[in-house]
């Protein structure tokens, strides 16, 4: 029989609480609106209002700032998962840059490998041709000119305008230029 008084109780419970009207959360929201928290007088003053009892007002005030936080997470959580997103995106993107640029580097160093290779065995031959004054040694000055503008064009690409050597006045091809 216990049981049976027990069950009959939470019926009779459930019977009392009484289910707000649109009017009741229209004005619950605003007053949540402008304040999250519920003191004791307004608690009172919106029962009051309301035509309920300040618990019931209490526990929607409660159950609402709770409905409140988890959507907030929630906008947070999206927001950060967009910002993280489009962080790995631009992560990607510059990995790829970076990979981009290694192989041209790779690329006008092994161009300026080759040139000064070229151009040491030019200086090579041309100190043999003063030595031996043949129309061969014009042949090669002219080669030499010419190899000169390459490696200005390729001193252009390294990015210091054109001109030879590092801002502080040292020449990468003076031993080959000489």
């Amino acid at each position: 029989m216990d049981f049976m008084s027990s069950q009959t109780r939470k019926i009779h419970l459930k019977c009392h609480k009484k289910r707000l009207n649109q009017d009741q959360v229209r004005l619950l929201e605003i007053s949540f609106s402008s304040n999250n928290k519920l003191d004791s007088d307004r608690k009172s003053q919106l029962a009051q209002e309301l035509g309920l009892p300040p618990r019931q007002v209490a526990i929607w005030y409660q159950n609402k700032r709770a409905r409140w936080k988890s959507q907030s997470l929630e906008v947070d959580y999206k927001t950060l998962q967009q910002r993280l997103d489009s962080a790995l995106e631009d992560n990607e993107k510059l990995k790829l840059e970076v990979e981009r640029l290694r192989k041209e580097l790779n690329k006008n160093q092994e161009v300026l490998l080759g040139f000064n290779t070229t151009t040491n065995n030019y200086s090579s031959i041309s100190s043999s041709c003063d030595e031996v004054g043949s129309t061969s040694c014009l042949q090669l000055h002219d080669q030499s000119k010419h190899n000169h503008l390459d490696k200005e064009f390729y001193a252009c690409l390294i990015g210091d305008e054109g001109h030879f050597g590092t801002h502080d006045g040292h020449n990468f091809f003076a031993s080959s230029l000489s």
